[in-house]
């Protein structure tokens, strides 16, 4: 049974009324995205916990929107903020993203989005619309980052590293160019099983790197290194 609060640094994640809990590569990807960021107004789409929002405020941003489907997600995130730090900076937003009328660019775009398109599904409603892409399909995803996000803005996403192909195919059929690509390995001995992308309009040289969480069974420098702000015990 998963706990039901996960205590960071500067604040807790509560998550026993969400369907999706706190994981090792959502963390990661949070603070792999704090570490490259611009400041600007940040959208974080598919909130959850809160997590996401949490760490990027943490990084110094003061301007984000969270938005969350799932009500008692929703309801989680918010109870997770109102008992931060950075409560004035986040805003909760329970809504389907794909019909919230947005008034504003954003700089940046963040989401850990639905993972298993055309795998199994389960019998739990919650956990479906978080974990397939039930509600937002992968072009929706970006068909609505290009319409939000800014003509400077960058955009991030944490994927499986199964579907790699197929997410870059998608993004270079919007116009959009890889900025960065990070494939996430358990162990120097697994294959890669998440891929974090930055993105944007702009044109750069692609680059290219390889994080492994752990090395002979404790964290490895580079995980240390961008979780040392957040974790506990690091």
């Amino acid at each position: 049974m998963s706990n039901s609060y996960f205590r960071f640094k500067e604040f807790v994640v509560h998550q026993e009324h969400c369907a999706m809990k706190v994981t090792t590569d959502a963390c990661l990807f949070g603070a792999w995205v704090a570490a490259r960021m611009k400041k600007g107004t940040v959208l974080d789409i598919g909130a959850g916990t809160g997590l996401l929002s949490l760490m990027l405020a943490q990084a110094g941003c003061d301007a984000i929107d969270a938005i969350e489907i799932q009500e008692p997600d929703y309801r989680q995130a918010v109870e997770n903020v109102k008992g931060s730090k950075w409560e004035h900076q986040i805003r909760l937003i329970n809504a389907d993203v794909r019909v919230h009328p947005f008034n504003l660019m954003y700089n940046v775009i963040v989401s850990n989005p639905p993972f298993y398109e055309s795998d199994l599904k389960g019998n739990v409603s919650g956990k479906n619309i978080a974990h397939h892409d039930e509600g937002l399909l992968l072009p929706d995803l970006l068909g609505l980052i290009k319409k939000q996000l800014s003509l400077a803005g960058s955009f991030y996403l944490l994927f499986p590293a199964k579907r790699a192909a197929a997410l870059l195919q998608e993004i270079a059929q919007t116009g959009y160019c890889i900025h960065s690509l990070c494939y996430v390995k358990q162990t120097e001995k697994h294959h890669p099983f998440r891929i974090m992308i930055e993105a944007g309009a702009s044109k750069k040289e692609v680059q290219k790197q390889e994080i492994i969480i752990r090395e002979r069974g404790n964290y490895s420098g580079a995980f240390i290194e961008l979780l040392r702000p957040y974790y506990l015990h690091l």
